[in-house]
């Protein structure tokens, strides 16, 4: 718990001195609602599932895409919020899951679209497919992979096999960021706030 407190205070305080909550004021605000009413509906499944088997659609790369890390950190806290208080479990697996399938691939999805802007060309297929396809699959895996490798805890589920599943439930997370991150570029622009006509298309 000692972990998921610090990773989560250490997240909250950067994403706050940024004060994300100016950018609310424009188109995001939608996407910002819809998060907060979708999400907790994806986050809760697992509570009902086998097990506890916590593998699960993040949706955080998506978030990231759609409202920048800084936004994406205090709505990631209150779907985790609206989760502890509509599931069964306690408010330890709330903070377990903000962290874990939160904050974690939405700050390793930061780091990879970085890297993507400095070393790849400035255009919609990097763009599509590098951040929101492949590099949610790679960045929601590896999040699952720490996880399991830090807190494997799923009766008579080997480790290897938990990785497979998370590798396959990756790939189900890349597929949907991807598709909204296109659908999203095609239609409605103003809901992406890493996405920059200037940038993408004329850069």
């Amino acid at each position: 718990m000692i972990l998921e407190i610090a990773i989560g205070l250490l997240c909250m305080a950067t994403a706050l001195a940024l004060r994300p909550w100016r950018m609310l004021q424009g188109p995001l605000l939608t996407p910002a609602l819809a998060a907060v009413v979708l999400l907790p509906m994806l986050w809760l499944l697992p509570q009902f599932l086998p097990n506890g088997l916590p593998v699960q659609f993040s949706g955080a790369c998506l978030l990231v895409l759609a409202l920048g890390w800084p936004l994406a950190v205090p709505v990631l806290a209150v779907v985790a919020l609206v989760v502890w208080g509509l599931g069964p479990s306690d408010g330890y697996a709330a903070l377990t899951q903000w962290v874990w399938v939160g904050l974690l691939p939405a700050t390793l999805a930061l780091g990879l679209g970085a890297l993507i802007r400095r070393w790849l060309p400035s255009n919609i297929f990097v763009y599509t497919l590098g951040r929101g396809f492949l590099g949610t699959a790679l960045v929601v895996f590896l999040a699952g992979a720490l996880f399991e490798w830090t807190h494997h805890q799923v009766d008579g589920v080997a480790l290897e096999q938990a990785l497979v599943a998370r590798w396959l439930m990756a790939w189900g997370d890349a597929f949907l960021t991807g598709m909204f991150a296109a659908i999203g570029v095609a239609f409605a622009p103003k809901y992406l706030a890493t996405w920059s006509d200037e940038r993408y298309l004329r850069g």
